[in-house]
């Protein structure tokens, strides 16, 4: 449906998404549908530079069951960074908070805190956490309440935003192709515009008004 729009490139922001369908869509799909446009995930620009933040050589990377599941990030970081020790955990119960807008409650503590607990338990070398899903960073701020102040807590927006920068540079001829002027829109796939342009706006601080578009 982008591509139908006229968009030349893609960022799959979502980390279970990149972990479980990336590959298909790039290597399959994009031939079928234009082998000119390009689609990115988050998870590889991430394990190209998570590595640089630890002192210990050993990280925590907090995401979804399914993220976690794939093993993406073991096996993205050990590429760049054979000597970094990863220990995942699954949270999943943050991003329920977090869409039904009670990260900022303090009963979203106790959840914060039960999965802080479980991954530090793993090592007590750890000294950075990644957040691998787009959610937590609306939890940041708990998270780092109850963390030792030597831990530091990673979220990937400007990672990913720094990498896509390189991407653009490296690819003048994809750069080209990008219209000027910032200005977004919001469609999403959900029949429940009002329940999306709640949920978005909680991320952009800012109201989101969005067009439902169906998926064929």
């Amino acid at each position: 449906m982008l591509f139908k729009m006229g968009c030349p490139l893609i960022i799959l922001a979502c980390n279970t998404a990149s972990a479980k369908a990336l590959r298909t869509i790039q290597q399959r799909d994009l031939i079928h549908e234009d082998p000119t446009k390009r689609v990115l995930g988050v998870i590889r620009p991430t394990a190209e530079i998570i590595g640089n933040y630890t002192q210990t050589k050993q990280i925590g990377v907090l995401g979804t069951k399914g993220t976690v599941q794939s093993e993406s990030y073991l096996i993205e970081i050990n590429n760049f960074f054979p000597d970094v020790k990863v220990h995942q955990q699954a949270c999943p119960l943050w991003v329920p908070l977090v869409e039904n807008g009670e990260h900022n409650q303090p009963g979203a503590d106790y959840f914060v805190k039960k999965y802080l607990d479980q991954v530090l338990a793993k090592s007590d070398e750890i000294d950075t956490l990644l957040l691998a899903c787009t959610h937590y960073p609306l939890l940041q701020e708990k998270i780092s309440a109850h963390l030792p102040k030597h831990i530091k807590v990673v979220p990937q927006g400007d990672i990913v935003a720094a990498s896509l920068k390189d991407y653009l540079n490296r690819h003048p001829e994809m750069e080209q192709k990008l219209t000027r002027g910032g200005t977004r829109e919001f469609f999403t796939t959900s029949d429940d515009t009002d329940d999306f342009d709640h949920q978005a706006s909680m991320f952009f601080s800012e109201q989101v008004k969005s067009e439902y578009i169906p998926l064929k």
